[in-house]
């Protein structure tokens, strides 16, 4: 499915809940990074460019956000990305695009 065609369905569903008077869940999403790897920096710029909010997870700075990473991926490698516990390793843009049009 085409990147338009998933944000036209969120848009319509987005807009079937308003006119139900209910709010869109935010996604909770998690970005594992560290400062030498490049595609850490893409997936944040690509998830900022589509307006999610994310929170930072500096595994190099952290020996506790380090181990929270192994413990939902069985990886080390950056970066993961946690998408209300959907785990994507590296910048997969497709899948994350997924995980984030799912419920």
């Amino acid at each position: 499915m085409e990147d338009y065609e998933l944000e036209r369905i969120r848009k319509k569903k987005i807009k079937e809940m308003l006119e139900r008077n209910e709010k869109p869940k935010q996604k909770r999403v998690i970005v594992y990074t560290s400062p030498s790897c490049p595609y850490c920096n893409m997936v944040k710029e690509y998830l900022s460019s589509r307006g999610v909010e994310f929170e930072g997870a500096d595994v190099s700075l952290s020996r506790e956000k380090a181990q929270e990473m192994l413990s939902k991926s069985g990886r080390m490698g950056v970066p993961q990305v946690d998408i209300n516990g959907r785990i994507i390793v590296g910048f997969n843009q497709a899948a994350i695009d997924e995980a984030l049009a799912a419920r």
